[in-house]
Order: C-alpha cells, then structure tokens, then sequence
C-alpha cells in the first residue's frame, strides 16, 4: 500500500516518465566498464576532473553543542550541507538499515527485476534517475529508521529556519505543534557497486535535491562530493554514526536564496561497494513554498514564485538543474546565486 508520501512523488512523475533502456547487469562480476556506463557528459566534469581538496572540510555539527544553531547557519549560507553527530538515531539503527540495504541489493538481479520501477513509476528497482524517489519499504528496519529520521527531519528545520530569526508562526503549515506533522517524506536507497574503472564512470550525475532538506547515511565508502565555489569538488568523508545534511531546492526558495541547495554528486571506488540511504523531506503536498515574508522586503524582493512541492517535482524532471532559474522572478541580489549560476563555475 503506496504511503501518502509516496502517492505525491508518484502523481509528479506520471506526468513526466523517463524511458531508461539499460540492461541490468550483474555488476559484481563485470571485470571492465561497458560503454554504455561510461560518462560522457561534456558539461559535466569527470570523476576525476578538478582538484579535490583535502583542505577543504564540510562541517560536523554536534547537535548537543549550545553553539548548534549557529553553526548550522553558517553551514547552509557556506555550504549547503553539513555533518550532524549526536543526532539521537542509534548507532546500531544505522547499522541494520545499513545491512537491509545490503540484503536488498545482494539479490540476484532475476529477483530484483521482480520489482522493476515503470517509466512513469516511483517505487522499484530501477536505473538511478534524478528525483526518482522510493516509497518506505515494508519491513521493520525501514519502518524504525523512517520514524527516527522523521523527527530528525523536523528537529532540523528548526535550527534551520531558527537561524535565520523563523519562528513557528512564521510557519502554518508546520502545524499547531510545530511538528511538520503532515510533511511529505520518502526513502531512497542507493547502491554504487565496485568499479573497474572508475575514472570513466560517474555513480549518480552532479544535481541539487527537489526537496527541503535531505538526510543521507552513507557507509564507509566515501563516493559524496560537492561543489565549493570558487574551490572545487570537495569530498565528504564518512564520519561514523553521523549523518550528511543537504539544503534542498525549496529550503533554498523558502530562504529567499540566503540557503542555497547545494550542488552535489556521487562518485565509483575501483574495489569498494558504497552504500547510502537519502530521506527526502518536503512539505505537504498543497503546500505552496515561498520566500518567507519575514525574509523579504523593499531592497530584498522575493526572488522565487511560489510553487508546490508537487508542481516542483515536475519542473525538475523537465527542466533538471535549470529548474530554480525557471521558478525565479527576480535576479539574484547581494551575491545570491541559484544551481544554474553554479553551474558556470569551472574547476580545470
């Protein structure tokens, strides 16, 4: 039975299916790349194009520091993404979530094409497509991490929008209680095999999240990078129990651009499988997201239309990382920039 959540990402993609043809090989016998997986994209740098700087770190936020709140505001104005520890999920929570990702992707491939995801499909087994979001799985690791990250989530978008001087009654649709308590949500799970040739490959294609805010647990297999401007492609390391943070396209438009998403992606390791597990977190489904009015004003005018999750998900599967431009009716101002602006920047 679809979750509510799952229902409002599926209805989106209806409308805009994409026709993947890839055989699903068996990637842990594969001894060299096909060519059909080699990357190609001339916009796009490869794996490994660019310099990847060490010196460069993503910041780890303790969340019991009295400081919390200040540093993830200037995590998302720097960053856009962030390190959480001490986030109240179980360390062994992470490890069995971790493990049932695992056993699903270790199935013959027979058996996982059982499940196959549709054109116009959410949910499945599947080639990765940009915005191709997973309903919760049925079992009771799934079902316990979801009610964990869940309040994770919403634990987030506080110190998040507190940050910025938000307070509960600059948001209604978080509810009497605050508590985001009819937020749209789905899992997805990633799984990036081993790689003979990794130089030549790219495991899920620079984009920024359609969402609010994106929680990600990823193994001990590092593969996440994201772009620096002005300094390059920088990796985040996984750090144990802790969790990545991602600002997403409508944290982005909710903050008027002060958060901007963050332009991120995932690379191959020649002889390690990396695994991660993306919550995505938006708001209802009738909710229209817009720069907050406290946010705006006569020098700093609302840059973005108001939109819906829904509708946002359809300008992505559309116009992809040109989806933010599309929604923006005013340039930005005092240095703001969208993913489109990213995108010009070149890292040699």
């Amino acid at each position: 039975m679809p979750s509510r959540s799952s229902a409002v990402l599926s209805d989106a993609f209806k409308s805009h299916p994409v026709h993947l043809h890839h055989k699903h090989p068996d990637f842990s016998s594969l001894q060299e790349l096909p060519d059909s997986y080699a990357w190609s994209q001339p916009d796009d740098h490869p794996p490994s194009g660019g310099p990847i700087f060490a010196s460069e770190s993503v910041p780890v936020i303790d969340l019991d520091d009295p400081n919390a709140l200040k540093l993830i505001g200037h995590a998302c104005k720097t960053w856009g993404v962030f390190q959480v520890t001490n986030h109240g999920i179980p360390t062994d929570l992470l490890d069995h979530i971790e493990s049932a990702g695992r056993t699903l992707f270790s199935l013959p491939v027979h058996q996982k094409l059982k499940a196959a995801r549709s054109p116009d499909g959410v949910s499945g087994y599947g080639v990765a497509r940009i915005s191709s979001f997973f309903p919760k799985l049925m079992c009771d690791v799934i079902e316990a991490y979801q009610t964990e990250v869940k309040r994770l989530a919403g634990r987030l978008m506080w110190l998040m929008l507190g940050s910025l001087g938000i307070s509960k009654a600059d948001i209604k649709w978080a509810g009497p209680k605050g508590n985001f308590k009819g937020a749209s949500a789905a899992l997805q799970i990633n799984s990036y095999p081993a790689c003979p040739d990794p130089d030549r490959a790219m495991g899920l294609a620079a984009h920024t999240d359609s969402t609010l805010l994106t929680i990600l647990y990823q193994n001990s297999t590092s593969g996440l990078q994201v772009l620096r401007e002005g300094t390059g492609w920088v990796t985040v390391p996984p750090v144990r129990g802790a969790l990545v943070v991602n600002v997403g396209d409508l944290l982005h438009i909710l903050s008027n651009g002060l958060y901007p998403s963050v332009l991120h992606r995932a690379v191959v390791n020649r002889t390690r499988h990396r695994l991660s597990i993306a919550y995505l977190y938006g708001p209802p489904s009738s909710v229209q997201i817009s720069p907050l009015p406290r946010l705006v004003g006569p020098g700093q005018p609302p840059l973005y239309r108001p939109i819906t999750w829904s509708e946002y998900l359809g300008t992505k599967a559309k116009h992809f990382n040109k989806a933010l431009s599309s929604v923006r009716v005013f340039s930005p101002v005092n240095g703001l920039a969208d993913v489109t602006d990213h995108n010009t920047v070149k890292v040699n």
